[in-house]
């Protein structure tokens, strides 16, 4: 490719990253008009309109937004060749993209996200905070944290980081309307609060006591894609929840919620790190993993 297409193109994703041809144009020593000009040549070379632009703000088009996306790729493509150089010294540097679960990933991984930047200043990083399930190859993420998750895709390379006990819990005003179940059968006549998105939908596998486990089969006529909404609905008395204890710990302590079923041992389920099969992990990765590892140690529980 041309160094000249190379600049024009440099100049779209710095004026995307400003939100304006001033912005964009001063980040690369260029004036408004000459990062103007830039990607006006781009558009005319690619036969397409990347950007919206209005008196008030430039928006991407579904073009430029589809352009957009494959820029960063290729700019994060770049950031892990730099990387792989620096293995040899192992140390973290270029642009780092996470997807974490949205209430795991502020309260737990953002901490230490912050801590991970302090010392590794030549990193940068992009978080996508949602409970969705995110394709990690075809999104172009460096590493996925998900919760209880396995993977059938030979691509990935999954490591346990630490674990979390789940809680079947209601609110004091659902249960005195409905009654409150003495066994994981019970749960069969009762509303219960269940993640569903549209990859993945949960499922509830109870371990009784000395006993097998059981698949609970409650009724679910409502279904969230958010724990949060989850945790919400049940302290709104909608129905039973099966919560992680760092989404209900304090409703638990302060009676908002209270956890049943005392005849089943509290499950402890595993926090994944997945990320790309690749020869030669990035440092900055490796480190972040290791990072996890050493802060939370799976071989004891969250809280």
């Amino acid at each position: 490719m041309k160094r000249a297409h190379l600049d024009e193109i440099f100049a779209f994703m710095s004026v995307v990253d400003a939100g304006s041809f001033v912005g964009g144009g001063e980040a690369l020593g260029l004036t408004r008009s000459a990062a103007g000009k830039a990607l006006a040549r781009l558009e005319s070379r690619l036969g397409v309109r990347l950007l919206n632009r209005t008196t008030r703000q430039l928006s991407l088009t579904d073009e430029g937004r589809v352009f957009h996306e494959h820029c960063l790729q290729v700019l994060a493509a770049l950031d892990d060749a730099e990387a792989s150089v620096g293995q040899r010294t192992g140390t973290p540097r270029g642009l780092l993209r996470l997807t974490l679960p949205a209430a795991f990933g502020r309260l737990h991984v953002l901490p230490l996200l912050r801590d991970y930047l302090r010392t590794w200043p030549e990193v940068q990083a992009e978080v996508s905070f949602s409970d969705r399930v995110s394709d990690i190859i075809e999104e172009g993420y460096d590493l996925a944290v998900r919760i209880n998750a396995s993977s059938t895709d030979t691509r990935l390379v999954s490591r346990t980081v630490a674990r979390y006990p789940v809680f079947v819990c209601a609110a004091p005003a659902y249960l005195e309307a409905r009654g409150e179940p003495r066994t994981p059968e019970d749960l069969s006549a009762h509303e219960c609060l269940v993640f569903s998105s549209r990859t993945r939908r949960q499922h509830w596998h109870l371990r009784q006591k000395g006993g097998s486990t059981v698949k609970v089969e409650g009724r679910s006529r409502l279904r969230l894609d958010s724990g949060e909404a989850i945790r919400d609905a049940a302290v709104a008395g909608l129905g039973i929840a099966y919560l992680p204890g760092f989404l209900v710990d304090e409703d638990l302590a302060a009676g908002r919620l209270k956890a049943l079923l005392p005849s089943c041992e509290t499950e402890h389920v595993p926090i994944m790190a997945l990320y790309p099969s690749k020869r030669h992990l990035p440092a900055k990765v490796r480190r972040f993993i290791d990072l996890m590892v050493e802060q939370w140690n799976p071989s004891v529980t969250v809280r």
